[in-house]
């Protein structure tokens, strides 16, 4: 029984010992079992494989069972026979890489002793680690490599911030300073001693404060995009400086460019732009006067020889009904130039309503065929759909006329003049203009004249430019036309080649159409029967001329001075009046406030406002008051007081 067990344990140690080999044979780890030699004084001087596995044979590239080291590696260093003898001797195992020379390779080796002491064994596990140790050496190289090149940028950054023109500095997030290179003394004259410390305010033009305080807040977060302000010179003065900056970590860092010069440059250039602007500005004052003082003094030529004449006793009734009629006609012809130049600066109060373009093109061409002549042929084109617009038809009517008659001269009299209507949805550049996309009605009107010059084409919208002769035109009629289509909301384009023609286009934007309810006009100079104005008029000679001009046609008046004159009449008893009259231009409150006024307090009285000029009505339009324009005609007058008077109060 003792041999069975003792068999059974035997082949137990060959069955583990068979899975040990197998598993030895397999790994990817070399494994090697060694018996080191000693001389007689216990020094290691070689050793011998008694074992390898496949492993070790195909990393040392030899089958080495059974032999010396000597034999084949005859320098091998002492290293290794120290190392391996130490283990042999004491029983301390060793763990260590080397590189072996005799294999090229590097290796991760363990070394334990092994048996009995005496046999002086030791069992070695090898792992070749070439390729780990070649990562590693190309990893320290890049490592060098990069720190290297750390180092050159730290001297190039070092070397920037020394000799850059461009201020840099370094500040915390309160914006106080931590570095400043030598350029912030250079251009600011500051030292680094008087800056460090102290925060962006010490230096700050007080003006600038708040945007500083902005653009610091801004930077303690992100990207600072370009500030410009202006900091303290040391010698009392001032810099401007274009900052950008970034934030890092609890740090600023920003840079700042010295732009005083071209501050200064651009600040010239505006000045002698300005300049040149106001040049410009008074020659066309000088025009402007000079073309306003000659038509009008022409007009009151015409009316100071009138009344002169009609002064004479021995007068007869034919020529003083002449003279009268002079006078009459000599007004209205200033009424029109003052429109006209109103139109032009765009402060003509406007009446817009909602019209067909089409009808009232066809309306006025047979005018236009009275003013050009038999010998113009006027052709028209005019589409079947109307064509509606919002503004002002007396003064779309005279636009017509000016540029008809325009068209009329430029042909001598002879020729063919189109007007065509037609719907478009673009404007195209004009004048450095951009096209304009929308819903316009486009009014043509082309002749078969001269054409103009190009060098002329720029000036033709000015007011009293003309190339007729004197007497010929006032050089109004265009620019008239220019300032309804600008104060219209729309545009006018000119096309000429010379020789052959112009093309005018206005440009109006097209609206949905209205009910066209055309109110009738009351008969002028009608008795008032009583009816009770309440007249308001600053000027002194206008008041009494319309009061006396009012009781005349038997209308009961009452003149207030100012606004403020006015509400007192009406808080004493409203009931009196039938009609307020009143001037829009007056000192405090103006016509426009006055009617609101009356509008809130007494909304059955009809107001009717009388005005030669105002920027406000220009802007704004009527805001529905009736307005009679200055000067005016008695006729005029009772024909719209007659009209509010009558209207029902409810529609007020």
């Amino acid at each position: 029984m003792l041999a069975t067990e003792k068999g059974a344990s035997a082949d137990r140690l060959h069955a583990g010992q068979d899975r040990l080999k197998a598993i030895l044979d397999e790994i990817d780890t070399a494994f090697a079992i060694v018996e080191v030699q000693f001389d007689a004084d216990e020094r290691p001087v070689d050793y011998r494989f008694l074992e390898a596995n496949p492993a070790f044979e195909r990393q040392a590239g030899v089958n080495l069972r059974g032999k010396w080291v000597r034999e084949f590696a005859p320098d091998l260093e002492q290293f290794w026979f120290d190392t391996y003898g130490h283990v042999a001797l004491t029983g301390e195992p060793a763990n260590f890489e080397n590189y072996a020379e005799a294999f090229g390779r590097w290796f991760d080796v363990r070394a334990i002793r092994i048996g009995n002491p005496s046999e002086r064994q030791i069992a070695i596990f090898f792992n070749d680690v070439t390729a780990r140790k070649r990562v590693e050496h190309e990893l320290h190289r890049l490592n060098d490599t990069l720190e290297h090149q750390v180092h050159q940028r730290t001297q190039e950054r070092d070397r920037l911030w020394r000799v850059t023109q461009d201020i840099q500095v370094i500040l915390d997030g309160q914006g106080v300073f931590k570095a400043v290179n030598p350029a912030f003394t250079a251009i600011l004259g500051w030292a680094s001693d008087d800056v460090i410390g102290k925060t962006v305010f010490d230096f700050v033009v007080p003006d600038d404060e708040a945007l500083t305080h902005r653009a610091l807040e801004h930077a303690r977060t992100q990207n600072l995009p370009t500030v410009e302000n202006r900091y303290l010179h040391k010698d009392g003065g001032f810099r401007w400086i274009s900052w950008v900056a970034s934030p890092e970590g609890e740090l600023i860092y920003a840079s700042g460019r010295h732009i005083t010069a071209e501050k200064n440059q651009a600040e010239a250039l505006r000045q002698a732009e300005e300049a040149l602007r106001q040049a410009q500005k008074m020659e066309a004052v000088g025009q402007l006067t000079g073309g306003v003082a000659h038509d009008f003094n022409n007009l009151l030529t015409v009316i100071k020889s009138s009344t002169d004449l009609l002064k004479r006793s021995d007068l007869q009734e034919e020529r003083r009904q002449r003279y009268i009629g002079a006078i009459s006609d000599t007004v209205e012809r200033a009424a029109k130039l003052t429109g006209q130049l109103l139109a032009f600066a765009r402060r003509q109060a406007l009446k817009p309503e909602v019209f067909d373009t089409g009808k009232s093109v066809a309306t006025i061409s047979d005018m236009v065929g009275t003013l050009s002549g038999s010998r113009i042929k006027i052709a028209t084109d005019i589409p079947n759909e109307p064509c509606f617009v919002n503004a002002d038809p007396s003064q779309f009517d005279t636009a017509l006329v000016n540029m008809a008659v325009n068209a009329r001269d430029a042909m001598n009299g002879e020729g063919t003049l189109t007007i065509s209507v037609h719907p478009v949805s673009v404007i195209p550049p004009i004048r450095s203009h951009p096209p304009v996309r929308g819903d316009f009605v486009a009014v043509c009107i082309e002749d078969t004249g001269i054409g103009i010059a190009p060098e002329q084409i720029e000036h033709i919208f000015e007011p009293f430019f003309t190339t007729k002769e004197i007497g010929q035109g006032t050089g109004l009629g265009l620019s008239q036309v220019f300032g309804f289509a600008k104060q219209s909301g729309g545009e006018v384009r000119v096309q000429s080649t010379v020789g052959q023609g112009t093309m005018f286009v206005l440009y109006l934007p097209r609206v949905e159409g209205a009910d066209q309810r055309s109110e009738m006009e009351p008969e002028p100079l009608v008795d008032g029967h009583g009816t009770c104005v309440l007249v308001v008029e600053d000027n002194v000679n206008v008041g009494t001329f319309a009061t006396q001009t009012l009781a005349e046609l038997g209308y009961d008046t009452v003149w207030a001075a100012n606004a403020e004159e006015a509400l007192a009449e009406l808080a004493r008893d409203a009931t009196r009046f039938d009609v307020v009259f009143s001037d829009v231009v007056m000192p405090g409150m103006n016509g426009i406030d006055l009617g609101h006024e009356i509008r809130r307090l007494y909304r059955e009285i009809p107001v009717v406002l009388a005005s030669g000029y105002s920027h406000v009505l220009a802007k704004n339009g009527t805001f529905g008051f009736e307005l009679l324009q200055k000067p005016y005609s008695i006729e005029q007058l009772s024909r719209i007081l007659r009209k509010a008077a009558s209207r029902p109060r409810w529609a007020q």
